[in-house]
């Protein structure tokens, strides 16, 4: 199994978390052999990348990020996740007919992504955009999806849901997000006994401030405002 230093304890994506000290690989020891092994396998990904070229990972890159929110260290290696599962062929198991399959999918995307930023950022390529630039052209599939409309000839709606998709499935994936929103890992073989709203096994802890696991510290209006405030201006800067 992989090796942990004290240091990677309690490790949470960008330091950010409502269950501080929680640490769900210090119940690795009661996990199966074979889960425990998965799990781990995933804070000791190769250090180059099997499918992406160098090219695409320079746009996936930074679009997983924006796509996630990971601004800064410590981030979870999305970009690597995606890389083994496409490497391997691990899809989803289906594809939308109107696209190829999701290696190719992803591919292609990247490149008309790519395309997209040369087109209005003067022959810069994505890569070399500033993060709000980036935004703005990221934006513009989003805006494309919710309005029903194609992006160069596929629906904007699959594209958006093909990155999203593969996004969140690495994200959640990770040990470090299960720190963050405080997911004790497998049941299997342990179990759970104390079952019930804010009914807690031992190794768990509670909400950050609070017994109340239901209250956000954020509410989702605030959130929504300050989202819709960053892409206006970012918008705003790019136009200008």
């Amino acid at each position: 199994m992989t090796y942990r230093s004290e240091d990677q304890r309690a490790v949470t994506p960008q330091d950010r978390g409502r269950f501080p000290g929680f640490d769900v690989l210090d119940s690795v020891d009661v996990w199966d052999q074979v889960t425990a092994g998965v799990v781990l396998d995933r804070l000791a990904l190769p250090g180059s990348l099997a499918f992406f070229t160098e090219g695409e990972a320079s746009v996936a890159g930074p679009l997983l990020d924006l796509l996630l929110a990971q601004d800064r260290e410590p981030r979870v290696p999305v970009l690597a996740l995606i890389d083994a599962r496409l490497a391997v062929g691990e899809t989803d198991g289906w594809h939308y007919d109107d696209m190829p399959e999701d290696a190719e999918a992803w591919r292609k995307a990247l490149a008309f992504l790519d395309q997209d930023a040369r087109l209005r950022d003067e022959g810069r390529d994505f890569a070399h955009l500033t993060r709000d630039e980036q935004v703005s052209v990221v934006q513009a599939v989003q805006d494309l999806s919710s309005e029903g409309k194609s992006w160069h000839g596929w629906s904007a709606t699959h594209v958006w849901s093909l990155w999203t998709r593969y996004a969140c499935t690495a994200f959640y994936s990770h040990p470090w997000t299960w720190n963050e929103i405080g997911f004790p890992g497998p049941a299997y073989p342990r179990g759970y006994l104390n079952l019930g709203v804010n009914a807690r096994e031992h190794w768990e802890i509670s909400d950050t401030g609070t017994e109340d696991s239901n209250v956000d510290p954020v509410t989702f209006a605030t959130r929504v405002e300050r989202a819709r405030n960053e892409h206006q201006r970012a918008v705003g800067e790019v136009g200008s």
